[in-house]
């Protein structure tokens, strides 16, 4: 009756291990990133038509007058739920002050939660100056050097700069 017992328990044992087993080696899927966001703003054809579009809807939904409030889910779904925004922030900014660079790594809405309130409080506008843009099958890379001001009618910038961009085709789910 023990050895039974035993035996019956050592089957369990060993049926129990090579499910474990067979489920750790099942290799499984990766959901994608839209795909694991089923609420993530749907984009508008209009604004992934090409790599300039895309551009330019980003560079439309940060600008706006005094006040105006801004199209967040429209720059939500300009990218995909786990895209990163990363900012380099001057050594002076940065680590209170120490004597390097560094980056800030930001989600879509960790960027508006950082920025939105500031691009309202006294009107931002920005826009491209000049764009490289290379592609290499579904991978496209673009430097956009674009030029910021409280108002369009401002005389010299806020700022310039250049920011890089990739993407893939395939992420817009759009073809261009």
């Amino acid at each position: 009756m023990k050895q039974a017992s035993r035996i019956a328990a050592l089957v369990v044992l060993a049926l129990s291990t090579h499910a474990l087993l067979a489920q750790a080696a099942a290799p499984s899927r990766p959901v994608g990133s839209i795909a694991g966001h089923p609420g993530w703003p749907v984009v508008k054809p209009e604004d992934v038509k090409s790599p300039e579009a895309i551009l330019n809807a980003v560079y439309s939904v940060i600008s706006g007058a005094k006040g105006q409030a801004r199209d967040w889910d429209r720059m939500r779904s300009l990218f995909v739920p786990d895209a990163r925004l990363i900012p380099a922030v001057a050594a002076s900014a940065a680590n209170g002050g120490a004597a390097h660079s560094d980056v800030v790594m930001l989600t879509v809405d960790g960027y508006i939660e950082r920025n939105g309130s500031r691009l309202t409080s006294d009107g931002f506008f920005e826009r491209f100056i000049h764009n490289e843009i290379e592609e290499f099958g579904n991978i496209v890379q673009v430097w956009s050097t674009y030029e910021s001001r409280h108002s369009p009618d401002d005389a010299n910038p806020l700022h310039e700069g250049s920011i890089a961009s990739s993407f893939s085709r395939m992420a817009t789910a759009i073809g261009w």
